[in-house]
């Protein structure tokens, strides 16, 4: 990868997508653009009407490319939910080079040996991410090159997910111009974010708080161990205020972002707001505290459903704690709250780099360095090319690309060099 380049990541989210551009100057990430728009055509963090979507993700592209005046190609794409499995997986493979030094090319063929299972037809290889890797029966090596030895094996997990749902993902991100550089499992991505090495080797919790569901992922021996989603997020919290201040949606989640607090004993009662009235054409006014009676019960119930899902993963102790993201975690209270109910060491992850100081950005910000990671340890090209004019993107109506997506493509060539040499 060149000293100076730029990586896209989009995460596509139920209230917002997002589009942020990465650049690597001197091993350092810089952000240097951002762009958001409203989110429809998801629901519960899943898509539900392509070209919705895919109108959505246009508007968050031309934002972050007016931005920085680049023309966007290819994007790395976060996946989350229930479709998701995580499988146990080894690979084995003789080192090819004649002075038996392990290369890039060795550890590529032991990763893609490790993919050899059968698996249903419904479901697609998303990532493999390595725990470890054996060197001639030498463990816990986190990184081989360079190193001799005859036999290299390596113990990791494969990612995999629905097809559907991958493909309907790909399709839209293609349908609005641009190519999938890569998909990562948005917890992973997350995690480089917000949690650090020490946490995930001593156990800890990670609760991605969106506007349509709560991812939960549990981390332990540096390694993540499970995923789950809950089906419940921000959504119901101004559902609750739009039926208990009698008002419209939209104003129920102005006034949450606004004057919401999470916590009653913090809400202040000179703190004063006007809502309209459904059906009455009145405003009636109310305080934070009314509002906190509202928020604190339904977000109470959120982390005990969270507590409950980590107890049913088999999780009945928590060493690290847990580490709380996503938008709803910048309303105030949240983390006083989160403490009393899950009696735990808690906090929250908040990406620390100028433009994105925000808990909403943290999956988005994970993605990019996660994909710059990965870019570094195989050393791929950077995945945005700078233009004097934006590229025109295809309509709606236009039929989407034939040609298939990049992290296929690669996939595809990595099993036929597999095959050739053990066939």
């Amino acid at each position: 990868m060149n000293s100076n380049g730029y990586v896209v990541s989009l995460d596509i989210g139920t209230s917002l997508v997002r589009v942020i551009i990465g650049e690597l100057a001197n091993n350092t990430i810089n952000i240097v653009g951002v762009g958001t728009s409203p989110s429809e055509g998801i629901k519960k963090g899943s898509i539900v009407d392509i070209d919705l979507t895919v109108q959505s993700i246009r508007r968050a592209v031309d934002n972050a490319e007016r931005m920085v005046g680049l023309s966007i190609q290819d994007v790395f794409v976060g996946i989350a939910g229930n479709h998701i499995q995580l499988l146990p997986s080894k690979g084995v493979v003789a080192v090819s080079s004649p002075d038996r030094e392990i290369g890039e090319e060795d550890i590529n063929r032991v990763i893609d040996a490790s993919k050899v299972m059968a698996l249903p037809p419904e479901r697609e290889i998303i990532d493999v991410v390595p725990k470890q890797f054996i060197v001639d029966g030498l463990e816990e090596i986190t990184d081989p090159r360079g190193m001799i030895g005859v036999r290299l094996e390596m113990e990791g997990t494969i990612i995999t997910g629905s097809k559907t749902a991958i493909h309907n993902l790909v399709r839209c991100v293609e349908r609005a111009g641009l190519s999938v550089a890569g998909i990562f499992l948005q917890p992973l991505a997350t995690s480089t974010i917000a949690l650090s090495k020490d946490e995930k080797a001593l156990g800890i919790v990670l609760v991605d708080i969106g506007a349509g569901q709560m991812t939960v992922s549990v981390f332990e021996q540096g390694t993540l161990i499970n995923t789950t989603v809950i089906p419940v997020g921000g959504e119901y919290i101004t559902n609750d205020i739009a039926i208990g201040l009698k008002t419209q949606s939209d104003v129920a989640e102005q006034i949450k972002v606004k004057h919401g607090c999470a916590l009653i004993d913090e809400a202040l009662e000179e703190e004063t707001f006007s809502v309209p009235r459904i059906g009455s054409g009145t405003f009636k006014e109310f305080n934070q505290v009314d509002l906190a009676h509202i928020i604190e019960p339904r977000l109470a119930e959120m982390f005990e459903l969270v507590q409950k899902e980590v107890k049913r993963m088999g999780y009945s102790e928590v060493p690290g704690g847990y580490v709380l993201t996503g938008g709803v975690t910048a309303m105030p209270g949240v983390l006083e709250l989160a403490k009393d109910v899950f009696q735990n060491a808690v906090r929250i992850a908040v990406p620390d780099y100028i433009g994105v100081r925000e808990p909403h950005y943290t999956a988005a910000v994970g993605i990019i360095k996660y994909a710059f990671q990965n870019m570094r340890q195989s050393e791929k090209e950077v995945a945005v090319a700078s233009a004097a004019k934006p590229k025109q993107r295809p309509t709606s109506q236009e039929s989407q690309p034939t040609t298939r997506p990049a992290y296929k493509q690669s996939v595809k060539e990595k099993f036929k060099s597999w095959f050739k040499e053990f066939i």
